[in-house]
């Protein structure tokens, strides 16, 4: 009897977060990939959903933190979540106040990797893939390390 009900409360919760949008004002920065949201007396930790920026001390980390601060900060954005990580951060494709999705410009600008490990997404690969075959932002250097990798060096 138990386990019907704790799997349908399971899938219940499972449907509110996937279908829930918050809009709300941009309050911090964190790096490039997490920035807080505040709506109603609430903060909401945001990491920008299947894509990983340079972490703070690798190239184009300060620029890509400086780009999204420069398109949301202090403006009032959509969340568009789908769940929450093993930190409580809510994951989520953030649409700026012009329409504009975030994470496919941090990618557009070469300025983020798709994070495929944990994303699928065709338009997040295509746009990475675009960048690179231009050229541009990280991807004009020789051979950029991508984030996930300077951290696992970092704990070693």
């Amino acid at each position: 009897m138990k386990k019907p009900v704790l799997l349908a409360l399971s899938c219940l919760l499972f449907f509110i977060l996937t279908a829930r949008n918050i809009t709300g004002r941009v309050t911090a920065i964190k790096d490039g990939d997490t920035i807080e949201l505040l709506r109603d007396r609430t903060t909401y930790r945001i990491r920008l959903e299947g894509i990983d920026c340079p972490e703070k001390k690798q190239p184009y980390g300060n620029r890509a933190k400086q780009f999204v601060s420069d398109l949301c900060f202090g403006k009032t954005v959509t969340a568009r979540i789908s769940s929450q990580d093993r930190y409580g951060r809510y994951l989520a494709f953030i649409i700026l106040p012009d329409g504009r999705n975030l994470n496919h410009e941090l990618l557009r600008n070469g300025l983020a990797w798709h994070y495929k490990q944990y994303s699928k997404d065709r338009n997040l690969a295509s746009l990475e893939t675009q960048a690179r075959q231009q050229r541009i932002g990280l991807w004009n250097d020789r051979n950029p390390t991508p984030p996930w990798e300077y951290r696992r060096r970092k704990r070693k």
